[in-house]
């Protein structure tokens, strides 16, 4: 709840876009989430963001094409935005087609994507930074609305009604096969949940989401306690120690710098031999699987892999 940002400077300078804008009938295009998920552009955030805000709450999720774990985050988003269903809002930004907020995302000291921010009444609050399994996303969501809630500052509007129970739509239970690894994230439990989504791989080696939940959860409990920038230092001033460069690496994934990571072992593994070739080079297989499969990055860093090795 800290850092809250006021927008009412950028709504005043996106006035004249606004008017301009209205004359013209143009709105923000809905995205494949349906009326919940809004693509949002630099002309139209200050409507479709700061000015909804004052009846619902605006989470923005700030991503690019080129960003593998944003194609992770923003599908769950998107989901359980429609499952809302108004209680708030979805709006998608490309940082890449949209430079002035890609640059405001920066102003703010965000330096990686996916990054998601909460707008309510005009007020802006970092959220998210990073992708997470669907479970872990909803309950970070449902405590933000809980907080928002204690601190008096939700807006009166359509999600009041949504949560009395007026209209909403049955939410889908939970699959009872990810429930431990589920239950184990709510309780901030990651060994837990590790164990559990080992289970379901255990069952059905083939089960992607399962992979992807554990991959990421892994992830997670490697760089809980290293500090980002002294591990890059560490890496720099240690080219060839590859325990280095994979722990770098894993810094640089959760910050949504893949190639750097990619290319990072990649000269780890061409630069080795032996134990730490193969440490270097599992770990690199490791990181894919947080990417979805038909990522372009994975197939060009496993030919690149390919070549380093033979």
């Amino acid at each position: 709840m800290h850092g809250a940002i006021d927008l009412g400077a950028r709504q005043a300078a996106a006035k004249k876009q606004q008017e301009r804008r209205a004359q013209g009938g143009g709105g923000a295009a809905p995205a494949p989430g349906g009326q919940y998920v809004l693509d949002v552009t630099d002309e139209t955030f200050n409507t479709e963001v700061v000015e909804r805000s004052q009846s619902v709450p605006v989470l923005v999720d700030f991503w690019a094409e080129w960003c593998g774990p944003c194609k992770q985050l923003g599908p769950i988003l998107e989901k359980l935005a429609t499952e809302a269903a108004g209680k708030w809002v979805l709006a998608k930004v490309d940082i890449d087609a949209n430079p002035q907020l890609g640059a405001y995302m920066q102003q703010m000291g965000v330096r990686g994507i996916p990054f998601v921010a909460v707008v309510v009444g005009g007020q802006l609050m970092p959220f998210l930074n990073g992708a997470a399994p669907e479970a872990q996303v909803r309950q970070a969501i449902d405590q933000l609305f809980d907080a928002l809630a204690k601190e008096g500052i939700l807006p009166e509007g359509p999600q009041d009604e949504v949560a009395a129970g007026e209209g909403a739509p049955e939410q889908p239970g939970a699959d009872p096969v990810y429930g431990a690894a589920e239950d184990a994230l709510q309780r901030g439990d990651l060994d837990g949940a590790k164990a559990a989504f080992q289970r379901i791989l255990d069952g059905n080696p083939r089960d992607g989401q399962a992979k992807q939940g554990l991959a990421l959860v892994e992830l997670s409990l490697r760089v809980r306690s290293l500090d980002a920038a002294r591990t890059i230092q560490e890496a720099i001033e240690k080219p060839g120690d590859v325990q280095a460069q994979i722990s770098a690496s894993d810094v640089e994934m959760v910050s949504g710098r893949i190639d750097e990571a990619f290319g990072r072992l990649l000269t780890a593994v061409r630069g080795s031999a032996g134990d730490d070739r193969d440490a270097a080079r599992k770990h690199l297989l490791s990181l894919f699987e947080l990417l979805p499969p038909d990522d372009p990055r994975i197939a060009k860093a496993r030919r690149s892999l390919q070549a380093a090795l033979f």
